[in-house]
């Protein structure tokens, strides 16, 4: 493979599940780690830390104003 289809595989899901066995079997590891989360580790992540239910911690958004 080339290094261009090697780092393809490494950031595009799709194209990643689209090789073949044997292709994956060629691939070496990404640098980066394990890229892909579960629902569950997504579900815990805000801004570093979790929701803690006291109501004197409170959320305020900001939008951006151009």
């Amino acid at each position: 493979m080339s290094t261009e289809e090697i780092v393809r595989a490494w950031k595009d899901k799709n194209y990643r599940n689209s090789l073949s066995d044997q292709q994956k079997a060629m691939l070496p590891s990404n640098p980066a780690g394990l890229i892909d989360l579960t629902d569950d580790d997504m579900m815990s992540l805000s801004g570093g830390c979790t929701m803690c239910g006291n109501p004197n911690h409170t959320l305020v958004w900001y939008e951006c104003l151009e």
